[in-house]
């Protein structure tokens, strides 16, 4: 028994690492003040099994399919997974025979890409329900022998499948058919049959998500955050909520961030940079900072509304958070220039990477390319109101 729990103990932490190494990839994801667990925490609760690398919602679907497609060869646990990774890359082609080429992953690398379809999307597709298969993408092809063991004694038992061959199914029952023609010529084009499962899979998995009410009633928006989503006054009272605070957090640690690119601008002597910052700073102040909601927001609700099992919010962060906070109230729009701001966010960026500050090593510095986790944090909604729309489109 001590034996299977270190087995399971070591899936777990793998997969724990192999995700926060894989947020290094994404766009919204450059964490320069170790706000990426709240950012995180909020977006799983809003749109959960999503990330800001994921491009159409059929990919749900390509990857269970690709994968069926070699789950009885007998063959060895390498050749299974390169056997998959080669049906993957053969996908880039038959999408873009298709007329497909916004959001087919690998269109460029190829068969040089590194990060497939399938690690783009194994955590969503556990989040929704259609992966039932609990362990990683190593365990999954290491368990094909005993799957197909277990498929064979079934066959010669009964034509019948029971419920022992149903849990042990790695996907969903009721997953749609694979097209005769997947690997020849593909589209994001949902039928209404898949747009039907995979809606079915959200409210049975994340019933209480705002993704499942918006691709429940249909409502993608053509807006940059879902704060300003034309029907914000329909959604559940708990979600606006959430969504309140997310607002308030993304405008209010806006302002952190750009001053942390500022500092480093300053620091380059760069004024062609300087200068870009000092005008976003003050776009921020006008437009997006708002003193008297900073004023009113109750972090502690904000604290006890994002708490996520997925995620571990450590208390330096919340102290960041609480001072930034302060500060911006008690200074409004001129933290920017305020001294105890660049300390603040100084020491923040020290704490998280020691010597490899930028504030800190000049070589570190000058490998700077201008820009890091300046934008505003918008929670994935680009990547869920294009999952919403495809889903909506569905033929």
């Amino acid at each position: 028994m001590s034996f299977l729990s270190w087995i399971v103990f070591d899936e777990v932490e793998r997969q724990r690492a192999r995700r926060l190494m894989a947020l290094f990839e994404e766009r919204e994801s450059r964490d320069e003040l170790g706000l990426g667990p709240i950012r995180d925490s909020i977006a799983d609760h809003l749109f959960p099994g999503t990330s800001t690398i994921q491009t159409r919602v059929r990919y749900m679907l390509f990857v269970p399919w690709i994968y069926t497609m070699v789950e009885d060869m007998d063959a060895s646990t390498e050749r299974l997974m390169q056997e998959a990774r080669n049906l993957e890359i053969g996908l880039i082609d038959a999408l873009r025979s298709g007329g497909e080429e916004e959001g087919v992953i690998g269109r460029f690398a190829r068969g040089q890409l590194q990060r497939l379809p399938s690690s783009v999307y194994w955590n969503g597709l556990r989040s929704w329900g259609i992966r039932t298969f609990a362990g990683s993408q190593e365990a999954y092809f290491a368990s094909m022998p005993a799957l197909r063991r277990h498929r064979l004694r079934k066959r010669s038992a009964s034509d019948f499948p029971d419920d022992a061959s149903r849990n042990h199914a790695p996907w969903c029952a009721g997953l749609p058919c694979r097209p005769d023609d997947l690997l020849e010529r593909a589209d994001f084009k949902l039928t209404r049959n898949e747009a039907d499962f995979l809606m079915d899979r959200l409210v049975n998995a994340q019933p209480a998500s705002l993704l499942t009410h918006l691709a429940r009633t249909g409502r993608h928006a053509a807006c940059n955050f879902v704060w300003e989503h034309p029907a914000y006054t329909s959604f559940p009272e708990t979600t606006r909520r959430l969504i309140k605070h997310a607002e308030v957090f993304s405008a209010v640690m806006h302002g952190a961030a750009l001053l942390y690119n500022l500092m480093l601008a300053q620091r380059r002597k760069n004024e062609e940079w300087i200068e870009r910052y000092r005008g976003e700073l003050s776009e921020w102040t006008e437009m997006e900072f708002d003193r008297t909601a900073v004023s009113l927001w109750s972090l502690d609700d904000f604290w006890r509304c994002i708490e996520h099992e997925g995620h571990r919010i450590r208390d330096r962060a919340r102290r960041f958070v609480h001072h930034w906070c302060e500060l911006a109230e008690e200074h409004g729009g001129n933290i920017a220039e305020l001294p105890a701001a660049h300390t603040l966010v100084q020491e923040r960026e020290r704490a998280l990477k020691g010597s490899q500050s930028r504030l800190v090593n000049r070589t570190v510095l000058d490998r700077w390319g201008g820009r890091s986790g300046a934008d505003r944090l918008n929670f994935r909604w680009r990547e869920a109101n294009s999952h919403v729309r495809d889903l909506t489109d569905a033929d």
